[in-house]
């Protein structure tokens, strides 16, 4: 059994070859590691594998499946919770087994959600730069304490769920919107339409799925409707929000402030260094000339426990697909 791993980084390599030797028949998986994205342009390193294994950046169109089926290829395993990436149809339509992680260490990306809102909102990261220069003035370091502010939480999935539980430990009136809501979040706060949350929300934080139905939910339609001055915060899909419309807000004070880890036109960018390269996507340069935005390039996910999770997770969907099993974890069920 071999799988072919694309889009890898070193800590991907460090983790799933951690878990290997803990693997049932551990002898007969080999691992292949590729740096780059799956595209149509390098699926060819496809050739010889049984499975792959991509993240969320990676192109599964149907051209790219169909030559990944040609190849032989049998299995897609999806290291991360979204599969938006994916054309559904065409994997159902060429028999591939795909699965995914739909949870690791929810608690990751819930802390990290409350890092961003705290460097943004008491300008941690400029006082760091400051004090390094030997400045230690405190003008333009004003925050606001978040002990009785509403927070409105879009998505009660577990990340969801986990930051609401943070919020509310602060002492946050917390609002919550959901098509599907979950029966906990009734012990942590009130499921609200989604034009009232945003009215009301001193901080909007997004934790859902990239669909069709949440594409831009965040938009020239309904920025308005958001507390003037108040915070955005991204740590989901970077297509929940249209960026350029999110700049508009910024330049007319209607939006306050905008913290996000991840970004619509983020598989250019994120994920490799580009501090030598010509950036030259003109929307996410002029997010950067904005004081009262935080970027961050998709590390919500990033602790040891969580690539430790990922990596059990994947060698268990790997495990059903070998034994021919159903598994849980499939995007394609039903």
């Amino acid at each position: 059994m071999k799988i072919a791993f694309f889009a890898s980084q070193p800590y991907d390599r460090r983790f799933f070859d951690e878990a290997l030797p803990s693997q049932p028949d551990a002898a007969g998986i080999e691992l292949v590691y590729h740096s780059a994205l799956l595209s149509q342009e390098t699926v060819i390193l496809a050739q010889g594998a049984d499975a792959v294994c991509v993240f969320v950046n990676d192109v599964l169109d149907a051209p790219v499946l169909e030559a990944l089926h040609g190849y032989g290829v049998r299995a897609i395993l999806l290291r991360c919770a979204g599969y938006n990436n994916l054309d559904l149809e065409a994997a159902r339509r060429l028999g591939l087994f795909v699965a995914r992680v739909p949870a690791y260490s929810p608690e990751a990306v819930a802390e990290y959600t409350l890092a961003l809102v705290q460097t943004l909102n008491r300008h941690t990261h400029r006082a760091y730069a400051r004090v390094r220069e030997g400045n230690f003035s405190l003008d333009g370091l004003l925050g606001a304490t978040l002990h009785g502010k509403t927070v409105g939480i879009v998505g009660t999935g577990k990340i969801g769920l986990a930051t609401a539980r943070i919020f509310k430990g602060f002492g946050c009136t917390v609002l919550g919107h959901d098509p599907y809501p979950a029966p906990a979040f009734a012990q942590l706060g009130t499921m609200v339409e989604l034009p009232q949350l945003l009215a009301e929300s001193d901080i909007v934080s997004l934790h859902c799925p990239l669909m069709e139905s949440t594409r831009h939910m965040i938009s020239e339609a309904t920025l308005p409707l958001m507390k003037k001055g108040a915070m955005l915060v991204n740590t989901s899909r970077g297509g929940l929000i249209d960026t350029g419309a999110v700049i508009e807000a910024l330049k007319s004070r209607q939006l306050g402030s905008l913290a996000i880890d991840v970004y619509e036109q983020e598989s250019n960018l994120f994920f490799q260094d580009r501090s030598s390269d010509i950036i030259d996507d003109d929307i996410f340069q002029r997010l950067m000339t904005f004081p009262n935005v935080l970027v961050t390039g998709h590390q919500g996910f990033f602790t040891i426990e969580a690539l430790r999770e990922i990596a059990a997770i994947t060698y268990h969907n790997l495990a059903c697909f070998r034994q021919g099993k159903a598994c849980e974890n499939s995007v394609l069920a039903g």
